[in-house]
């Protein structure tokens, strides 16, 4: 099975449309023989980042297109910094998302090489905690999930880290 991102436009303002959305995300990727693992709002972006697992593309791009979910595209993404079976167990949310636009030419290989290296570094900012992230297997970019007190702790950690912020945004209902 594979992981796939959906970056789904808001229904509209209030928490029952933002059910409705959850239940329609998690009704489609389950007609289609698969999961959805996660969703992350940001209202300031007007999205919902969902993650589907499921073994192809083309068969939740069709379920969900199917379905009336208005979404961007489905993108291949891979976890980073955390265990499937974690996310699945907590449903945890996040605090903060850091998207970052990974420059040309930077494969897959040397951005996990590189993520190794740096991790043990967010140690120089206790307050905030990396969680995972989800790579696009095309290297367009990636979604960072961190919990910390305020935007300059994620900051600061990406700083640390020595990772370019492309956007920050603060996540939730």
């Amino acid at each position: 099975m594979s992981l796939f991102l959906l970056e789904v436009p808001l229904p509209g303002e209030g928490k029952e449309s933002l059910d409705a959305l959850f239940a329609k995300l998690a009704d489609t990727a389950k007609q289609s023989n698969g999961e959805l693992i996660e969703v992350q709002v940001s209202r300031e972006n007007g999205l919902a980042y969902a993650i589907v697992e499921h073994r192809a593309a083309e068969v939740v791009d069709a379920f969900f297109k199917q379905a009336g979910v208005d979404f961007n595209e489905v993108a291949p993404v891979r976890l980073v910094g955390a265990e499937l079976e974690d996310i699945k167990k907590k449903k945890a949310g996040a605090q903060y998302l850091v998207e970052w636009d990974i420059p040309e030419g930077v494969t897959m290989d040397q951005y996990l090489n590189r993520k190794r290296e740096k991790a043990p570094l967010y140690a120089q900012v206790p307050e905030t905690q990396f969680l995972r992230t989800y790579v696009r297997e095309d290297m367009v970019k990636c979604l960072c999930f961190y919990d910390a007190p305020d935007e300059d702790a994620v900051r600061r950690a990406r700083a640390a880290v020595d990772t370019p912020v492309d956007r920050l945004t603060r996540l939730g209902e």
